[in-house]
């Protein structure tokens, strides 16, 4: 207290006060809501940016907006765009193997989540992934000049803006805003969106919805729908979710600001149709769905039979979730339960095999047009021909898909 009332008789008060409070001199619920704008913007153009325009191309931005967007990263963030992009890509192009830079099903989980920043550090000094997986991103001047070359200035401007605004609070403000993108992005996003969560498609990587409500992380939530149609402006695809991102891309998109290129595809349903190659070409694009449609008729199936399998009804009342995966994603001891239920049941034993006969439409990459026509023509034949009747149903609106 003696140091302060010294201080305060060599310095004067307005310095004193701006030390305190700032130029703002804002209350605490002021300050609070200063930081949650601040951080959401970052969110948003990260999400809008760098992920769906930058390395997807998702969309087009206007240049005015594109360019925003990159200011403002300098200034929150010093990512550069063509790193954030290419490591971004190579994650999906090798996702969950040891050349990804950032699995928590390769390097485990509390690594991604408490390391994240540093693996997508180490990475960005790969100049084999930068050359490879970088290509499109800006480079005019100012990125090779400005962003590029003095990335951590601009996060240095931000601090200097927030001391003057705030005072001496504004260091603390400046702190959670550069952490908020390593804790959310790297932490949040790429551990836990590819370890914990559910997931409407059963897509080849372990990737998961973190929560239905895309808003705190602006729509990356929706990690597994990204991750099944990862060229998707949008990211929800249940009536159910919702994506702050998108919302914000369509209203840029009413001023004439962005065009969207891609969203995820939806499975229109007709009248019964003749078998031809635009339905299977219809059933390879949407198979994710189809599969995840399939998957609620073997649970269907399942319910009806599992207290049917003498002694085994109590074996298979866990939550069984490994039923209606992708049998390429089943570890072994899942494998092993798989195999000794078709012994125990027949029904299910066909529906599994019918399911496996379906997946030859995108897996035979050797099979012509005609072959995939007739493969597909045979598996309605037997659908409808077996004694299942939610098989019947289900070969029956397979055939209205368009």
């Amino acid at each position: 207290m003696t140091i302060f009332n010294e201080l305060n008789q060599v310095i004067p008060s307005w310095l004193m006060n701006w030390i305190a409070d700032g130029v703002l001199n804002w209350s605490g619920w002021g300050i609070f809501w200063y930081l949650m704008i601040m951080t959401h913007i970052t969110i948003a153009s990260v999400t809008i940016f760098l992920h769906r325009h930058q390395a997807h191309r998702a969309l087009d931005l206007h240049p005015s907006v594109s360019h925003f967007f990159r200011f403002w990263l300098w200034l929150t963030t010093g990512m550069v765009t063509k790193e954030w992009a290419a490591i971004h890509r190579k994650h999906h192009a090798k996702c969950e193997t040891e050349y990804d830079p950032h699995s928590p099903q390769i390097q485990g989980i509390q690594t991604i989540m408490w390391r994240g920043a540093d693996l997508y550090k180490m990475e960005s000094h790969n100049q084999e992934t930068l050359e490879k997986f970088g290509q499109g991103t800006p480079n005019d001047w100012i990125e090779k000049n400005i962003y590029e070359k003095y990335s951590w200035q601009g996060v240095a401007l931000m601090m200097i803006i927030n001391l003057i605004l705030f005072g001496a609070i504004g260091g603390f403000i400046w702190a959670i805003q550069m952490v908020w993108i390593p804790i959310t992005a790297a932490g949040v996003i790429n551990g836990i969106g590819h370890y914990w969560g559910y997931r409407n498609y059963d897509c080849e990587d372990a990737s998961r919805n973190i929560s239905p409500l895309g808003i705190i992380i602006g729509g990356e939530e929706l990690h597994n729908n990204h991750h099944t149609f990862a060229t998707s402006a949008k990211l929800s695809s249940k009536w159910y979710e919702f994506d702050i991102g998108w919302l914000y891309i369509r209203c840029l998109e009413s001023f004439g600001l962005a065009k969207v290129k891609k969203t995820i595809p939806k499975i229109k349903s007709t009248e019964p149709q003749v078998i031809s190659e635009e339905l299977v070409k219809t059933i390879v694009m949407h198979r994710y769905e189809i599969m995840s449609r399939y998957s609620k008729t073997l649970k269907a199936a399942f319910k009806l039979e599992v207290q049917s399998m003498k002694g085994l009804a109590k074996e298979f009342a866990d939550k069984h979730h490994w039923l209606f995966k992708d049998e390429s994603n089943l570890s072994g001891f899942q494998k092993h339960r798989l195999e000794t239920l078709m012994v125990a049941n027949e029904r299910l034993k066909h529906l599994i095999e019918m399911r496996r006969e379906l997946t030859q439409l995108w897996t035979k990459s050797t099979a012509s047009r005609e072959q995939l026509t007739e493969l597909l023509h045979e598996w309605c034949l037997k659908a409808e021909r077996s004694n299942h009747q939610l098989l019947q149903v289900f070969s029956q609106k397979l055939k209205t898909y368009a």
